[in-house]
């Protein structure tokens, strides 16, 4: 992705933050060991320089991205993350039929050096994530995921317990999802391999709401990328 493309994902942009609609497969910090490809917060700041980001989402996870244009700015939103005023809503495609109303998932986190993280309640940091179902399909759920907290991996784990993984996230057993399961009569071109209908794991930032340096309330939403948009559109055709 070229850098002079980052203000086609502005969402938002006042004098003190700008908002992003972070693409798939790209990290939000300049990852270790990392030889090509631009992270978002260097796209941030070829664009301003003095951008710094407010919050992380994983690689391959898209949706809004907040970024403070100046030093007063990312202490006034740090301090709303820390005090978990900041509103998250995300969205996830998992596997089976779950009809979720409300329900509040209250388990500690602790990451492990294998760049996974498990459930610890002697060790492990607070974990909460309200999760609300917001369709489903024939074998899988779209999900609206609210954490209260920002602990690594924490929508994903957290819906492993609800017996709930997002489609395609090998780490927490998330089933892969193809075409084929869908349609009887599907064939593939002679010597083709089928591939999956998305290529990462199901979890998208849908929109976030925090309190400007005014004291306005800003919401922002963030549409769905390509990839996402086109595994729900094949969920809804084949009811």
């Amino acid at each position: 992705m070229k850098k002079s493309d980052i203000r086609s994902l502005i969402l938002f942009e006042d004098e003190d933050f700008f908002l992003l609609n972070k693409p798939p497969h790209t990290a939000t910090l300049d990852e270790r060991h990392q030889d090509k490809g631009d992270s978002m917060l260097r796209m941030a700041k070829e664009y301003h320089p003095d951008a710094q980001a407010g919050h992380r989402l994983d690689k391959e996870t898209s949706g809004v991205l907040l970024f403070a244009k100046h030093p007063a700015a990312y202490r006034h939103i740090a301090m709303q993350f820390e005090h978990r005023q900041v509103g998250k809503v995300y969205h996830a495609v998992v596997g089976g039929i779950h009809h979720f109303e409300g329900i509040l998932v209250n388990l500690p986190i602790l990451p492990l050096k294998t760049g996974v993280v498990k459930i610890d309640r002697e060790e492990g940091k607070d974990a909460e994530t309200l999760f609300n179902t917001l369709d489903v399909y024939k074998a899988h759920s779209l999900i609206e995921c609210m954490p209260f907290t920002g602990r690594m991996h924490q929508i994903r784990i957290h819906l492993q317990c609800l017996k709930a993984p997002i489609v395609m996230d090998y780490l927490y057993g998330g089933p892969e999802i193809y075409l084929s399961q869908f349609k009887r009569k599907f064939k593939m071109a002679k010597d083709t391999e089928e591939q999956p209908l998305i290529q990462r794991v199901a979890l998208h930032a849908r929109s976030l709401h925090f309190e400007g340096m005014k004291g306005t309330a800003i919401q922002v939403e963030a549409p769905y990328p390509k990839d996402m948009a086109a595994l729900i559109r094949q969920l809804e055709l084949n009811r």
